[in-house]
């Protein structure tokens, strides 16, 4: 946990939970794993949760762990900050207990002067226990004061019950997020995170290991959803009237719905804020500049808000007039004068025929050397 942070699109961190379980191919060098393996694999907030395999590899184990001496800790900081909660852990894992869960949003409710990102790869859990918290919310106060309330008493005091309880509601300081490293991610986590109720909802592609468009995420071959583009229920139901002569039942039977609905209502949230990064550390993978060009183009034409972090490990370069590469950072190279990439350690040619983008080629400078240009300037668009 840290009052300040390297990471770029937050100001601090809070781990009240630490621990986690890899579950798809962005996990796969994860940093929180490598730290609690490593140099931190003593501390008692992250000992055994971690371990090196034969491979050299760190892998978490699956255990999780509260750290109580750090959940009031939001409470002491007086000046507002971004917050990014549980960056070497994930709230939402199947091990982490509701009443931790109920903990953590009580803390966060007792200080809205705060922003808190809450990112996870359990999106399906996040909207289950969003959602029943919003039922208690609306329909079953005394539940709600037990989730939240009660807690709020156990770590503020007498008083912090009443607080919470008049917060509104999705609480406005908490932003919920979902990482996502392709496509298949994207429309596996996304549609769970749009029907979680919240304040702000954004995108973490970090790593990018393939393109991503956000504006058709496949719900299980069943339809598409566009989570960056606000559509009506009038422009769907344009498309559905006169399909078939009980085109409205067969709508409703489609959408789960009781009646028609209001047609100037939208039918789903969009995602507010997308952030996008390339990999780090020694086993790093590249990121092709079309994927982050297209997510950019995507977000730019939405009207969204789009971050992009770092290019990691590896800094692309494109073919120019010949002679000429030209590098993300602003360096480039005469193409006669390159080596034998095939042969080179620190070089990459892995997207010459690649269907999504033009040729590209990579060289291993490190994260710093990369830096954080895309076509020749910074993007820091963040919602504040």
């Amino acid at each position: 946990m840290a009052d300040h942070t390297h990471i770029e699109w937050t100001d601090a961190t809070w781990n009240p939970v630490t621990g986690c379980t890899l579950v798809s191919d962005g996990c796969k060098h994860c940093y929180a794993a490598t730290l609690a393996a490593t140099r931190l694999k003593h501390h008692p907030s992250r000992a055994g949760l971690a371990r090196l395999n034969a491979d050299g590899d760190a892998k978490f184990t699956g255990e999780v762990r509260f750290n109580e001496q750090w959940l009031d800790q939001p409470l002491r900081w007086r000046k507002p900050r971004m917050i990014f909660v549980c960056a070497h852990g994930d709230l939402f894992h199947e091990s982490v207990p509701d009443e931790w869960i109920d903990r953590v949003f009580a803390v966060m409710a007792l200080v809205p002067h705060h922003t808190f990102q809450v990112l996870t790869k359990r999106a399906g859990r996040m909207r289950a226990y969003l959602q029943h918290m919003e039922r208690c919310f609306h329909a079953s106060p005394e539940a709600f004061d037990m989730a939240w309330g009660q807690k709020a008493i156990d770590i503020a005091g007498p008083g912090a019950s009443d607080f919470v309880m008049d917060r509104a509601w999705p609480l406005p300081n908490v932003w919920l997020g979902v990482s996502v490293e392709d496509q298949d991610a994207a429309n596996k986590r996304i549609p769970d995170l749009l029907r979680s109720p919240a304040a702000i909802r954004f995108v973490s592609a970090e790593p990018l290991l393939g393109p991503v468009d956000l504006t058709a995420l496949d719900i299980c071959g069943d339809g598409e959803i566009d989570a960056l583009n606000a559509v009506t229920w009038g422009e769907e139901i344009d498309r559905w009237r006169d399909t078939d002569p009980e085109w409205e039942d067969s709508f409703c039977d489609w959408y789960d719905l009781a009646e028609m609905p209001n047609p100037d209502e939208y039918m789903h949230p969009v995602l507010d804020q997308v952030i996008v990064g390339g990999e780090s550390g020694k086993k790093a993978r590249p990121m092709h500049p079309e994927w982050a060009r297209s997510l950019r183009d995507q977000c730019v034409a939405a009207g969204g808000k789009f971050f992009f972090k770092q290019w990691g490990e590896w800094l692309p370069g494109e073919f120019g007039p010949p002679p000429d590469i030209f590098f993300q950072n602003g360096d480039w190279m005469d193409a006669n004068t390159l080596p034998d990439i095939d042969a080179a350690d620190d070089w990459c040619d892995d997207w010459a025929d690649d269907e999504y983008s033009g040729h590209a080629i990579f060289r291993r400078v490190g994260k710093r050397t990369a830096g954080r240009l895309l076509d020749g300037r910074e993007w820091n668009e963040v919602l504040g």
